[in-house]
């Protein structure tokens, strides 16, 4: 896990090949359906420029759309290991109905399928490694196939920017304050992609529970659930709080993060602090799960859990099956 983190800024490197590129019918709005680590680069790429017409499906089959939007949308099957069930089964019904369908995967069935059928398809390099890790490959394709060569050329910079290592002392300091914890990582509407790949990470790379929201949704009703009363207070005792914060980010969430922030620890509830930091907002996304990275592989260590690997993931594939 170490060696795919410290690796990252060299996925920038990749050079995306759309094989069948004659056959892409160009669009403005977008259906990417991905399962797990799959589907995160679409969010991603979504939090670079708000204004992308992205809709990202995790589900078997199609999801329900207009009539307009299904007649003028692109379909993007992705499955890094190209044999995720719900992706291959959304595949071929897009297929069936004749929608503008693209595959992106590093192989496998949903490869053998596109290959099969004539379709176009970006075949990017096998690694070795976990989709949650494999972030720069799949939003180059993603950005690739989308035709956007300015995302493109804003991306490949990171490949010189990224400073893995710079992390790793500040994942291991937050690692320490999570010990026996369950973290709950909190961000703006806008930084929700961040604050969901936090969690992820925490998910599979440590093995331990951990949660995700985002303001101004959660002052609503979330927060409410950890107003800590003596009855209660057992339930909220082992919680930690990220708070994820973002220069940028519209003045009026900044002032929530900041009372809910001195509410919670009022009420002996634990919060830190993670500013996001670099010169562009891909380098402020990619520095963060950096830190996300260390953060949860240092977790690892702390609780003796296998960080690379998800085996619950395939028992339970296998009883599915």
């Amino acid at each position: 896990m170490e060696n795919a983190i410290q690796s990252i800024a060299g996925q920038f490197d990749f050079q995306p090949v759309i094989e069948n590129e004659s056959k892409i019918k160009s669009a403005d709005s977008f259906v990417v359906c991905g399962m797990g680590g799959s589907h995160l680069a679409a969010g991603l790429l979504k939090m670079y420029s708000p204004s992308i017409d992205i809709y990202i499906h995790r589900d078997y089959g199609l999801p329900v759309l207009s009539e307009k939007r299904f007649a003028e949308s692109m379909y993007i099957a992705s499955s890094y290991s190209g044999n995720t069930e719900e992706v291959l089964d959304f595949a071929e019904r897009a297929l069936e109905a004749k929608y503008n369908l693209v595959v992106v995967s590093t192989g496998g069935k949903l490869i053998e399928f596109a290959k099969k059928n004539n379709l176009p398809y970006v075949l990017m390099p096998s690694e070795g490694i976990q989709p949650r890790s494999a972030l720069g490959l799949s939003i180059l394709a993603l950005a690739k196939i989308m035709g956007d060569d300015e995302v493109v050329a804003e991306l490949k910079k990171l490949g010189s920017k990224l400073d893995p290592l710079a992390h790793k002392k500040d994942g291991e300091e937050l690692a320490e304050a999570l010990r026996d914890r369950v973290p709950v990582v909190y961000s703006s509407r806008a930084n929700q992609s961040i604050a969901y790949n936090w969690k992820i990470k925490f998910n599979e790379t440590a093995k331990i529970p951990a949660f995700s929201n985002m303001f101004p949704e959660l002052n609503h009703n979330e927060m409410n659930g950890f107003d800590v009363g003596e009855s209660t207070a057992a339930l909220s005792a082992n919680f930690h709080f990220i708070f994820i914060e973002d220069a940028n980010d519209q003045p009026k969430i900044m002032r929530r993060m900041e009372v809910l922030s001195k509410l919670y620890e009022d009420r002996g509830l634990p919060v830190s602090v993670v500013q996001l930091s670099g010169d562009s907002v891909f380098e402020k996304i990619f520095n963060s799960l950096l830190f996300a990275d260390w953060t949860a592989l240092s977790l690892s260590k702390i609780y003796g859990t296998e960080p690379e690997q998800v085996p619950m993931v395939e028992e339970f594939k296998k009883l599915i099956a």
